[in-house]
């Protein structure tokens, strides 16, 4: 009995390890597979995470190339920015000296002038010597004045200076007293230019140099005239307060 049962007992225990036997194989495979799928798993991410860095470091060079490319761009068109204002400015500057070197040529060239609705060439330097002739007028050299204007009168018979020259030159005549050669010089402007502002003053002029002459029929005959050609001048309406009622 005792025998039989010790028999049955190394029975069950043999069995048992023969069961247990595949089953502990199968779990140490398993973990095998686990270990390597697992070791695996980490070598691919391994590798990604090497490339993503390598990635990112491409990404972060190739930022700095596009910042450094933009700062490039950036002077660079401040660069251009200079060019174009330089440019302006060196564009300007020609043409500033273009326009001065014009004014001074014009200088040294005649040119086509209207004075008092007379139209004529002016001469350079012509102005300049009118211009001095009346400032020794106004400043009381009559002497020189007379002796300028009848130079200027001589030099320059295009000019449309002309009529105010003889107009100066009657005027230089009278402050010298020479009446006679007053009234020529002054006719001469109604007769050469009637359409000047000045020859309705020298017409008053003439009756002026007339009636301090005694020559009353010339005084008169230069105040009529006066009213008839120029009844709308100036010099009209001086003359009707001067001579209301002339004889």
């Amino acid at each position: 009995m005792t025998s039989r049962l010790l028999k049955n007992m190394i029975c069950a225990v043999t069995l048992g390890t023969s069961v247990l036997s595949p089953l502990a194989h199968a779990g140490l495979f398993d973990d095998d597979e686990a270990r390597k799928a697992i070791l695996d798993i980490r070598s691919r991410l391994d590798s990604d995470r090497q490339r993503i860095e390598g990635l990112t470091r491409n990404v972060l060079d190739l930022n700095n190339q596009i910042q450094q490319l933009q700062r490039d761009l950036a002077d660079q068109r401040g660069q251009n920015e200079d060019l174009k204002n330089q440019l302006a400015n060196l564009q300007q500057s020609q043409k500033d000296f273009y326009t001065d070197l014009d004014g001074r040529l014009k200088k040294f060239e005649p040119q086509q002038m209207t004075v008092g609705g007379v139209t004529g060439t002016v001469q350079p330097g012509e102005k300049e010597v009118f211009d001095a002739a009346l400032d020794k007028f106004r400043k009381g050299d009559y002497k020189g004045a007379q002796t300028d204007f009848r130079t200027f009168t001589a030099k320059y018979p295009g000019s449309p200076y002309q009529p105010e020259a003889l107009f100066w030159l009657g005027n230089s005549q009278y402050a010298n007293n020479d009446l006679k050669g007053s009234t020529a010089t002054l006719q001469s402007i109604v007769t050469k230019y009637p359409d000047s502002p000045k020859a309705a003053e020298a017409l008053m002029a003439i009756a002026s140099n007339a009636a301090a002459a005694g020559q009353v029929a010339v005084s008169k005959k230069a105040y009529n005239d006066l009213l008839a050609k120029y009844p709308n001048s100036q010099s009209a309406a001086d003359a009707r307060k001067r001579w209301p009622n002339p004889k």
